[in-house]
């Protein structure tokens, strides 16, 4: 699994499936009617009436396109991120972004808001609620997951989910940080921002699996960077499940509404089998399958300790350059947590960087957030309470 350098796996996630077809429009007060049109700016340009009017296309995964819009309504800014439902897995992935997003009762600033999420198929379109069992169409997205067999009908009947979520005209924490000068001020903000909606997430049952600067947006609204952690879509929602087997029961089963206030620590006693992720950002544990919740830890390291250090290398496919450690072996680069799956007792050098002005109570955060033992890391409410809460963690910052 050894790479040349600049050249690296992208996140396991299934193919682009980013199809634009014709789609007939819905008198239905309410749905969306959805048309296609061209334009020199989008081959093909889109139009979702009559509440949102898609603007341009600002993002392209491996099953989603997002576009920026805006509501007619009210005139605000949304993104609009389209995920065609046309195979098992991609239904799975949709279906895994739209409960966690649905079963979080309340808000954090840190935590991409969906506002709606909304199911299309031939011109027909229904707003999605969690758990509907009213809805067929619903059901059979379930079902789709469930079976991992096709069940919505004929590939020329395309289905797609559509979600509404707030628009973050920042970019991503790549974008961000790399377009800027070093400045420790942002990396301490953004360090306790990150922690935050991590414990969040953690008190609410969902562990996201797929931690990351691609994953991690930047809203400049209120005239400060605010982070928001978003793209659900490997994430696990484990409220519900028995600790021992997780991952045996449906996904469906695992998603109950709102958090679990007495099993808020017990997230990190829920052990998950699925090796998802995006390889430079995952644990050891998750290489081989057995992990839990403290593999965001992990993650969550590894992109402070690239952004402290500005730490990056050149994406083969993208060509574009982002945030991440690795360990050098001559002219190869392997991932973090693949270098400590294979040799365990391998001792981490942080700071990577000679010069680097990072504190010794930072190096020995990182340290511990990076332990080849899951069960020496801290867990996020450790963190959160802990030490990024106190200023003299970074008093030796330059």
């Amino acid at each position: 699994m050894k790479r040349d350098v600049g050249k690296v796996l992208r996140s396991r996630t299934v193919e682009d499936n980013n199809h634009t077809e014709p789609m007939e429009e819905d008198e239905d007060d309410d749905c969306f009617s959805i048309s296609f049109l061209r334009s020199d700016r989008l081959e093909p340009a889109v139009v979702v009436s009559p509440r949102y009017n898609l603007l341009r296309e600002v993002g392209r995964g491996s099953y989603g396109v997002v576009y920026e819009a805006i509501a007619r309504k009210t005139g605000a800014r949304v993104a609009v991120k389209r995920l065609q439902c046309d195979a098992p897995e991609n239904v799975e992935l949709a279906l895994a972004e739209f409960w966690a997003l649905t079963s979080l009762e309340n808000r954090h600033q840190n935590v991409v808001q969906l506002e709606e999420c909304v199911l299309q198929r031939n011109g027909l379109a229904q707003k999605m609620s969690h758990g509907n069992k009213r809805s067929r169409q619903y059901l059979r997205l379930v079902e789709t997951s469930l079976k991992g067999e096709r069940i919505l009908g004929n590939p020329e009947e395309p289905c797609y989910l559509w979600f509404v979520m707030e628009f973050c005209e920042g970019g991503d924490l790549n974008q961000y940080i790399l377009s800027r000068r070093p400045d420790p001020q942002t990396n301490r903000s953004f360090m306790r921002q990150l922690t935050s909606a991590v414990a969040f997430l953690h008190k609410n049952n969902i562990v996201h699996r797929d931690l990351k600067p691609d994953n991690i947006l930047i809203s400049q609204k209120s005239g400060s960077p605010v982070l928001k952690v978003a793209d659900f879509g490997l994430s696990k929602v484990c409220a519900g499940l028995n600790s021992k087997n997780s991952e045996d029961l449906p996904e469906a089963e695992a998603c109950g509404k709102g958090s679990n206030q007495n099993n808020i620590v017990n997230v990190n006693k829920f052990w998950l089998s699925s090796a998802c992720g995006s390889d430079f950002y995952m644990a050891p544990e998750v290489w081989e399958g057995h992990y839990t919740a403290k593999a965001d830890i992990f993650a969550l390291g590894i992109i402070i300790w690239a952004m402290i250090e500005r730490i990056t290398f050149i994406d083969a496919e993208s060509k574009r350059e982002l945030l991440g450690t690795y360990i050098r072996q001559g002219t190869e680069i392997v991932p973090v947590g693949e270098a400590l799956l294979e040799n365990p007792k391998m001792v981490l050098h942080i700071p990577q960087k000679a010069r680097s002005s990072m504190s010794d109570g930072v190096k020995k955060l990182l340290q511990d957030m990076l332990a080849v033992n899951p069960q020496d890391r801290p867990d996020a409410f450790q963190l959160e309470k802990g030490p990024l809460s106190f200023p003299a963690l970074f008093t030796t910052w330059t």
